[in-house]
């Protein structure tokens, strides 16, 4: 009697600590599926929420303004970045900062041929003509510093934010186009500041495909005998990113 006893008290433990586990795994798979439903209806917030790392490839088509409207950019590269702070409330303004940087080993200017150009200067007006170079124009680019504000906003899917940032361009011959004069050169090393704004469109939660426009401006900071820089060019960029 006392072991048919035994037996049975054995038995009813078993199945209470088998019955506990079932319900302890339906659970665990109702919350997965409940984080997973959340996160697919709501991706926004969930990068939001967990400070994601952001990475991805992107690619830019851009003309120069004023008087570059002639020079056309290509440049393509990879930028990675992760938002620093919580949401901080700020009314319109509530948002979190974001530091990111890009590199871009596909860096190309498209300007007018090598001509004649006639200058003129001085008072009193002098006037010359002198070869000016010119063609396309290959290099790399690294962009260390890009500070970001992403805009809180009640979307799910959208994110928009915008930017500040810094770079620094190396092309392959002296960059922009001067005139081939001895001591009239500019320099194979200029400085990129910019600044725009864009979206992040999620596709489905940790992917989102990306829009901005940036307005940048192209000056080696007289590194060369001369400076003429680009003084601004509109850049449209199109990316894909990915969230961890």
């Amino acid at each position: 009697m006392t072991r048919n006893l035994w037996f049975l008290l054995l038995a009813l433990c078993m199945g209470t600590l088998t019955a506990s586990a079932q319900n302890l795994a339906a659970d665990s798979s109702t919350a997965a599926g409940g984080a997973s439903a959340e996160a697919a209806s709501n991706p926004v917030a969930q990068v939001r929420k967990n400070q994601s790392w952001e990475y991805g490839p992107f690619v830019n088509w851009g003309s120069g303004v004023g008087d570059r409207s002639d020079f056309k950019f290509l440049w393509a590269g990879v930028q990675a970045g992760k938002p620093l702070t919580p949401v901080l409330k700020l009314g319109f303004f509530s948002g979190q900062f974001e530091y990111s940087g890009n590199i871009m080993p596909l860096w190309q200017a498209y300007t007018p041929a090598p001509h004649l150009q006639t200058f003129t200067c001085c008072n009193p007006e002098q006037v010359w003509i002198a070869p000016e170079s010119g063609g396309t124009y290959r290099g790399v680019s690294l962009t260390p510093v890009i500070l970001r504000w992403n805009f809180l906003k009640s979307s799910r899917h959208v994110q928009p934010w915008f930017q500040g940032a810094g770079g620094l361009i190396y092309t392959t011959h002296k960059f922009p186009p001067s005139q081939l004069l001895p001591r009239a050169g500019t320099s194979v090393w200029n400085f990129s500041p910019q600044g725009g704004a864009g979206v992040h469109i999620f596709t489905r939660p940790k992917r989102s495909i990306d829009l901005g426009v940036n307005a940048v401006h192209i000056s080696s900071a007289s590194l060369g005998d001369k400076n003429p820089g680009v003084n601004a060019s509109v850049q449209i960029q199109v990316g894909y990113t990915y969230w961890k």
